[in-house]
C-alpha cells in the first residue's frame, strides 16, 4: 500500500517519504502502522526503528493558507518544558467544519523533535515538551502541517536552534536472553528461580559522576536485576511464579545517574506467565437441584452445567460427560454442558433422579472433577384414580341397620398433592346406599330382607381434583346374608294327627317312615337335624338326623304293641341361636289295622295328651288280650283258678288309678309306652284270667293353678307340664320360595296312608266313647314368626272310605300368623281324674290323658 522514497536535500540531508502506491479507501481503512528503520554506514552498523501511522481522511477542496511559510527560532537547552517556542497562523476560506483548521507536526518531524516539542492542535502554539538537549540534537526542523480536514494539508517549516546546556539522562538497552514474541516475553509458571530473562546495558553521554547509572525496578515483583558488569544488568526470577495467581507482569526498569540533581531513565518490560495445567475444573456448587414437570416433549433442555478452570488455553477447555450410573433418559452435551431429557419424564415410575456430571480438561495430563445432579420430577394429573379392586363383592347379613357400614372402597391415585385427592360418589344407586365421598365408607340407606332381595348391584365413580379432572368407576355388588330368622317347617308329616303302621314282622334297621322339613333361610342357617325328643323311652325307635328316616332300632316285643307318639324336633344350625320346630309321629305296632277309626281316636286322644307325657302306660293290644285269653283257657279248667282269677281282677281293678298315678309323677316330661311294667303284669295275666273293666278315662278340666297354694297341687294331683307342640308349624309350608335343604320337585309324602290289612281278630263293641272336650295346644314360641293353627280333633275327620276299617283322613285347618308380640303364658296345669262313665271291650284301660 506504502512505499518509501528517500530525497536528498541540497544540503546534504536524507529525507524519506511515503509513497502511496495503491488508491486509499479510509470507508475499508483509516489507518495504517508501520515501523521505519534507519540504519547508518557505520561497522557494526548501528540502526534506529520509529512507528508510522498513517491516517486516512476525507476529501476536502480548499486548503488552509499559512501566513508564514518558513519560520527559525532559537531557544536555550534549558527551556523550561511548556515554554513557548513560536505561534503558527493560518486562514482556511471555507465555512463549519470544514474551516477548522487543525495543526500538527508533519510526518517528516523526528521522533527526537516530536519528544522534545509540541504543537497546540488549535492555536498552532508550539512549547517545549521536554527538557532539550543539545548534545542530543543542536536544532530540530519541524514540519507543521496545517489541515481543515481536507486530503491536502497546508505545510510550514519551523526550525529549532538549541543552545546548549549540559544536560544529559542515562540510556536504558535491554537485550532479550528468552526471545520476546510481539515485545512479550513469555515463561513458564514452572520455571525454576534464577532463570535469566534479559540483559540490561544503560549508558550516560555525562561525564564522571553525571556519567555513573545505577539501574532497578520500581516496584515489588517477583524478578530481580543482578549486576554482571558496570552499567549491565541480568533480569532474573526471584520467586516461584503461578499463572492462577497473576498472568502478566509488566517491569519498569529505572536507570539514575549520579548527577545533582540526578537524572533518571526508565524502560518497560512485559512478562506473561506461561500456564501448565495444574488446575482441575471446579463446579460453582457440589450439587445442582433441579425441578422439571412430568410428561415432557422428549429432547428438552432441563438446565446448562458449567464449570471454571483457572487454567488457560487448552488446559482450560472443558468437555462434560454423565456419570457411569446416569439414567439413559438423560443425555449431556460434551462441549456446551446441556443436560436434556432424550424421553419424557414420568414421576409416577421415578420422581428423582440423583448422578453424576464429570468435567474434564483437555490438559496433559487431563485433570476433572464432578459433581451432583439431583432431578426431582413434579406432578402433573396424568393419572386417574385407581381401585384396588377391580370388582367390590361385599357380604352383609339382613339384619345390618340403616347406616350400619356395608363396606369400605378404597382408592389410589399415583399422582400427588392436590392431583391424589379425590371424592367418591355412587352411579344408579337408586338412594339404597350412601357413601362417604372422602372415607369410600358406604352405608345402607335402607333395611335388608334377603328372601325379598339377595343382591344390590351398583357403581362408585371417584374424581380427582386435577386439572383436568380424571375419573374411574367400579362395579359393587351387596349380597345380603341370610340371619337365621326364619324356622324350620315340617313338610312331611303335614299334620300331627297322621299315623303309620309299624307290622310286628319288621326288622330291626327297617325304615318305618321318615319326616322331613324345610328353611326358609340358606347356607347354615338352613341346615336342618333331627330328633327325637320324646315318646321314645325304651328307645325302639332312631331317627337319622340328616335324612330324618325314622329307623327300627330294636326288635319288636310283645309290650311294644300299640300306639306310639313320637316328638320329633328339627333344629337348624343358625347363629347366634337356632330355631326348632316339634312335629308328633304316630307309630301304631301292629299287624295290621282292622279298625282304622280306632286307631284314629287314639290318635285324638293323644293329641289331648302333654307333650311331655308318654302314652301307652298300662295299654293292652288286641293281640295281647287274645294270647291271654290263650294262656287263661289252657290253666282254667277248675273253680278254683276261676277264683282266683276273679280275685286277682278286683285287686287290680282298685290299683289302677294309684298305678297310674305313680307312673305319672315317675315319668313327667316323657311318653308313656309299653314298658317291664307292662310286661310283668303281661306274665300275670297269663296265669290267672280276670274279667274286663269299663274303664275310661276322660279330661275333665284344665285350669291354670295357683303357684302360691303348694298344698293345692297335692290335693288334686296337679303336674305342671311345658308344652312345647308347635302344631302350627306343620303343613302350611311356602312353595314359592325354594330352600337350599328342599327340593320342590320332591314327591308329596304329606298324605294319610290308607290301610288295606284285613280285619283284625277282634272289635270294638259300637258303644261311642263320650267325646272329650276340644283343647287347644298352645307353645311358647319366640316373638317373631309366630304361627298358630287350631285343629278340632273329630269333628274335622271324616272316612274317606266306605271300608269300615280303614284309616281315616284327617285335614287340619292351619294358617300363619303375622309376627307379632307374644304374652308369655303360665304352665297349663292338668287335673286327671279316674272316670267309669264309660267303657269299651279292650280289657285294657285307656290312656291316661
Amino acid at each position: 500500500m506504502f512505499g518509501l522514497d528517500v530525497i536528498e536535500t541540497p544540503e546534504g540531508d536524507k529525507w524519506p517519504q511515503l509513497i502511496v502506491q495503491q488508491s486509499l479507501d479510509r470507508e475499508q481503512r483509516d489507518t495504517y502502522v508501520m515501523k521505519i528503520k534507519v540504519e547508518d554506514g557505520g561497522n557494526p552498523p548501528r540502526s534506529s526503528t520509529a512507528i508510522l501511522q498513517v491516517t486516512v481522511t476525507d476529501v476536502n477542496d480548499n486548503r488552509p493558507v499559512f501566513k508564514d511559510k518558513d519560520i527559525e527560532v532559537n531557544i536555550p537547552e534549558d527551556a523550561a518544558v511548556g515554554t513557548s517556542v513560536t505561534q503558527l497562523h493560518a486562514t482556511d476560506a471555507d465555512l463549519g467544519s470544514n474551516a477548522k483548521i487543525h495543526f500538527y507536526f508533519g510526518n517528516q518531524v523526528s521522533n527526537l523533535a516530536r519528544r522534545h516539542f509540541a504543537i497546540d492542535n488549535n492555536t498552532g502554539l508550539i512549547t517545549v515538551k521536554e527538557p532539550l538537549d543539545r548534545e542530543e540534537s543542536h536544532y530540530h526542523k519541524l514540519t507543521v502541517l496545517a489541515s481543515d480536514g481536507g486530503s491536502t494539508p497546508s505545510r510550514a517549516t519551523v526550525t529549532i536552534n538549541i543552545t546548549d546546556i549540559n544536560d544529559n539522562i542515562p540510556s536504558i538497552d535491554t537485550r532479550y536472553i528468552i526471545n520476546p514474541v510481539n515485545g512479550t516475553v513469555q515463561i513458564s509458571e514452572k520455571a525454576p528461580i534464577n532463570t535469566k530473562i534479559a540483559l540490561i546495558t544503560v549508558t550516560d553521554k555525562d561525564a564522571d559522576l553525571n556519567g555513573k547509572v545505577t539501574c532497578f525496578t520500581d516496584h515489588d515483583v517477583p524478578f530481580r536485576l543482578k549486576p554482571v558488569f558496570d552499567n549491565q544488568f541480568l533480569l532474573e526470577t526471584a520467586a516461584p511464579l503461578d499463572y492462577e495467581t497473576t498472568r502478566e507482569y509488566a517491569i519498569k526498569i529505572v536507570a539514575s545517574d549520579s548527577g545533582k540533581p540526578p537524572l533518571n531513565q526508565s524502560a518497560m518490560l512485559l512478562i506473561k506467565v506461561k500456564d501448565e495445567n495444574d488446575n482441575p475444573p471446579i463446579f460453582s456448587l457440589p450439587v445442582i437441584g433441579l425441578s422439571f414437570i412430568e410428561n415432557n416433549p422428549p429432547g428438552t433442555e432441563l438446565t446448562k452445567i458449567s464449570a471454571t478452570d483457572a487454567d488457560s488455553g487448552r488446559n482450560a477447555e472443558l468437555s462434560y460427560i454423565l456419570g457411569p450410573n446416569t439414567p439413559p433418559i438423560f443425555n449431556l452435551d460434551r462441549r456446551t454442558g446441556i443436560l436434556t431429557a432424550v424421553r419424557k419424564l414420568d414421576r409416577e415410575k421415578q420422581n428423582n433422579y440423583i448422578f453424576k456430571v464429570i468435567a474434564k480438561d483437555n490438559g496433559l495430563p487431563s485433570l476433572q472433577s464432578n459433581t451432583t445432579v439431583n432431578i426431582t420430577v413434579l406432578d402433573q394429573n396424568d393419572n386417574s384414580p385407581s381401585f384396588t379392586h377391580n370388582e367390590y363383592n361385599f357380604y352383609v347379613p339382613e339384619n345390618l341397620p340403616t347406616y350400619g357400614t356395608v363396606g369400605l372402597i378404597t382408592v389410589t391415585d399415583e399422582d400427588e398433592g392436590v392431583n391424589a385427592n379425590f371424592t367418591l360418589s355412587l352411579v344408579n344407586a337408586k338412594d339404597n346406599f350412601i357413601i362417604d365421598p372422602l372415607t369410600g365408607v358406604i352405608k345402607p340407606n335402607i333395611t335388608f330382607d334377603r328372601e325379598q332381595q339377595g343382591s344390590y348391584t351398583f357403581q362408585v365413580k371417584a374424581v380427582d381434583l386435577g386439572t383436568p379432572q380424571k375419573s374411574s368407576t367400579v362395579k359393587v355388588t351387596i349380597f345380603v346374608e341370610d340371619v337365621n330368622d326364619n324356622r324350620p317347617v315340617f313338610v312331611i308329616p303335614s299334620t300331627n294327627y297322621s299315623y303309620e303302621l309299624v307290622p310286628t314282622s319288621t326288622n330291626p334297621g327297617s325304615i318305618v317312615t321318615k319326616v322331613f322339613a324345610v328353611d326358609n333361610d340358606t347356607g347354615i342357617n338352613a341346615d336342618l337335624r333331627y330328633s327325637i325328643v320324646g315318646g321314645n323311652p325304651r328307645g325302639l325307635f332312631t331317627i337319622d338326623e340328616r335324612s330324618g328316616n325314622i329307623s327300627l332300632k330294636e326288635k319288636i316285643l310283645a309290650g311294644d304293641h300299640g300306639l306310639h307318639r313320637l316328638v320329633i324336633k328339627v333344629n337348624d344350625s343358625g347363629k347366634p341361636e337356632p330355631f326348632h320346630t316339634l312335629a308328633l309321629v304316630h307309630l301304631f305296632v301292629n299287624e295290621t289295622i282292622t279298625n282304622g277309626s280306632y286307631v284314629q281316636e287314639l290318635v285324638r286322644r293323644n293329641m289331648e295328651t302333654p307333650v311331655g307325657q308318654n302314652i301307652g302306660d298300662g295299654e293292652i293290644t288286641p293281640q295281647t288280650n287274645d294270647y291271654v285269653k290263650i294262656i287263661i283257657a289252657i290253666i282254667a279248667g277248675t273253680m278254683t283258678v276261676i277264683l282266683v282269677i276273679f280275685v286277682t281282677a278286683l285287686v287290680r281293678c282298685r290299683q289302677t288309678p294309684r298305678h297310674k298315678v305313680v307312673q305319672k309323677n315317675k315319668q313327667s316330661g316323657e311318653w308313656v309306652s309299653p314298658n317291664q311294667e307292662n310286661r310283668q303284669i303281661k306274665k300275670k295275666r297269663k296265669k290267672k284270667k280276670r274279667s274286663p273293666k269299663n274303664l275310661l278315662l276322660n279330661f275333665v278340666t284344665i285350669e291354670e293353678s295357683k303357684t302360691e297354694d303348694p298344698a293345692h297341687e297335692h290335693i288334686n294331683g296337679t303336674l305342671d307340664i311345658p308344652v312345647e307342640l308347635e302344631e302350627q308349624t306343620m303343613g302350611k309350608y311356602n312353595w314359592g320360595t325354594t330352600p337350599t335343604t328342599f327340593k320342590p320337585d320332591s314327591p308329596d309324602l304329606a298324605k294319610h296312608y290308607k290301610s288295606a290289612s284285613p280285619q283284625p281278630t277282634f272289635q270294638i263293641k259300637p258303644e261311642t266313647p263320650v267325646p272329650p272336650k276340644k283343647h287347644h295346644v298352645i307353645q311358647e314360641l319366640p316373638l317373631d314368626n309366630t304361627f298358630v293353627v287350631g285343629c278340632d280333633s273329630l269333628s274335622k275327620c271324616s272316612s274317606s272310605s266306605s271300608d269300615p276299617y280303614s284309616v281315616s283322613e284327617c285335614s287340619c285347618q292351619g294358617g300363619f300368623k303375622a309376627p307379632g308380640p307374644i304374652h308369655t303364658r303360665q304352665p297349663l296345669r292338668f287335673h286327671w281324674i279316674l272316670d267309669n262313665a264309660a267303657s269299651v271291650n279292650v280289657g285294657q284301660p285307656t290312656a291316661v290323658s
